[in-house]
């Protein structure tokens, strides 16, 4: 399957490519990622959702086509909801700054494809400097830790997201485009916050030796998610997720201590 900006998020292509976002999800929840592949869940496009993609459609230059899907995001007079006009400033903030700015303007969204660990994968580069780096715009709530509940400590919001995860991919597959003994190059995030009344911008390097401990995480559970997928293995439920919740059966009365184990 050739990939294209249309097709490239469409069902036919999720089935057949894995991307960044596709293994985030499935390290979350493997029973709500296929369900989502299959059309039986539908994610939900919260505002905070919404103000970074439409920050991210504003730089790969198809905004008027975002807004034309998303009605929601204006008033009934037809202005922008206060959400989006603060999208609007941190986009004004983003382009007025030289070096942000200077690390924006590599080739927009660029796709490419390769295997890892005979799993097929896709990527698609925010701006991609050749031979020199990949960079990816995120537009984040703030640069501060998060609480993770699982490993009860907090972490930083680039591991708490999956953005190291997501440098592993995106840097293995352009290494593989560029050929036989390629090294990877450096992964980095130009990345703006939503707070205000003022934004704050910083560009961050995922560092290498980060990087690789995260390709090895991808090799390990790609090859489990594509046997999920091609419905040769059964997926497991987190039984903490909105979908585990919604589907949820009960079979048995529990101990209350059991809520907090």
């Amino acid at each position: 399957m050739i990939l294209t900006a249309e097709n490239y998020f469409s069902p036919e292509a999720e089935q057949v490519y894995m991307g960044s976002t596709q293994f985030k999800r499935f390290m979350d929840c493997e029973a709500r990622a296929l369900a989502v592949l299959r059309g039986e869940w539908k994610e939900e496009e919260s505002t905070a959702l919404l103000v970074g993609s439409y920050v991210d459609a504003h730089f790969s230059r198809t905004l008027d086509l975002f807004k034309a899907q998303h009605p929601e995001i204006f008033k009934k007079d037809g202005t922008l909801k206060s959400d989006y006009e603060h999208a609007n400033y941190i986009i004004q903030r983003i382009e007025r700054d030289e070096m942000m700015m200077r690390y924006l303007s590599g080739g927009v969204q660029t796709i490419m494809t390769g295997e890892i660990e005979g799993v097929p994968f896709k990527i698609k580069i925010d701006s991609y400097h050749a031979w020199k780096c990949l960079v990816d715009q995120k537009i984040v709530k703030d640069f501060e830790p998060v609480w993770d509940v699982e490993q009860r400590r907090w972490v930083p919001f680039v591991e708490y997201w999956g953005y190291d995860n997501q440098a592993a991919i995106y840097t293995e597959i352009e290494r593989q485009n560029r050929g036989p003994g390629a090294e990877p190059l450096p992964f980095l995030i130009a990345a703006a916050t939503k707070e205000k009344p003022e934004p704050d911008l910083a560009i961050i390097l995922i560092p290498q030796e980060r990087v690789e401990v995260c390709l090895d995480v991808v090799r390990a559970y790609a090859p489990r998610f594509q046997a999920i997928k091609q419905g040769l293995e059964e997926p497991r439920r987190c039984e903490k997720c909105d979908y585990c919740r919604a589907t949820k059966k009960l079979t048995r009365i529990i101990d209350y201590r059991e809520l907090s184990a």
